[in-house]
């Protein structure tokens, strides 16, 4: 009986301390790592490479990539990743990169996974990139400091930004207009390649002021259901109001 018992006990007591592998709390399954991080990762013969990686749940990613200084072109791949078997690193399966998962961030890591050290480690650093921005319909409410009543043009002017290909889609309450847009942390927005139909209606104030205030932002602030866009912190050039449509 005594030995049974001593048994007993101590097969108890290894049970308690190694716990299923599926249930240990890791990376992959503790944090909310899906969604988009962004970086500027060193280069050797440029000021750097301008990364936006997002990983799916599906255990997809998209990655673009753009060279620093020279030119605007953007580079877009995607593919699969795969997790370690701790849960704590993935490996971009095409490219053979791997990260460190950490709380709203991804650490590049060299090719023997290990974080890298030294006066550069920060800056293979990327960032999870706020999302509340995307995906929503934004009415616009005032431009340039006055007020946008309702009715006030042919059509409701809004802005949309969607996740796919990072487009904007828009109306300054007469002629739809369309472009791309750039998210940088901390709150920093750039929109791009900006273009619309060229019909004429009778209140254009409304729709010109949209226009230049796409053009002039350079960061954004989100406080409950409302959206302001800003150049140089000053005053909002364009406020809106988060609607479902």
């Amino acid at each position: 009986m005594a030995a049974l018992t001593t048994g007993a006990c101590q097969t108890k007591k290894k049970t308690s301390a190694s716990p299923a592998p599926d249930t240990e709390h890791n990376s992959r399954n503790s944090l909310d790592w899906s969604g988009a991080y962004r970086g500027t990762l060193p280069c050797a013969d440029c000021p750097g490479i301008d990364y936006t990686l997002t990983l799916n749940e599906d255990n997809t990613y998209q990655l673009k990539t753009r060279y620093l200084e020279k030119g605007d072109t953007a580079f877009t791949e995607s593919g699969r990743f795969d997790w370690n078997d701790s849960g704590s690193q993935i490996t971009l399966a095409e490219r053979g990169e791997k990260f460190q998962v950490g709380e709203n961030r991804l650490f590049h890591l060299d090719m023997d996974g290990n974080r890298i050290t030294g006066n550069l480690a920060e800056h293979y650093i990327l960032n999870k990139v706020s999302n509340d921005i995307i995906g929503r319909y934004w009415k616009l409410i005032e431009v340039n400091g006055a007020a946008v009543a309702d009715g006030s043009t042919q059509k409701e002017p809004f802005i949309r930004l969607t996740g796919e290909e990072n487009r904007l889609e828009a109306t300054g309450g007469c002629n739809g207009m369309g472009g791309t847009y750039e998210l940088k942390e901390p709150n920093r927005i750039k929109f791009s390649q900006l273009i619309g139909t060229m019909m004429a209606c009778e209140n254009m104030e409304v729709e010109n002021g949209l226009k230049r205030a796409l053009e002039s932002a350079d960061s954004y602030h989100i406080h409950a259901d409302t959206l302001q866009l800003f150049r140089a912190r000053m005053a909002p050039l364009a406020k809106f109001v988060t609607q479902e449509k």
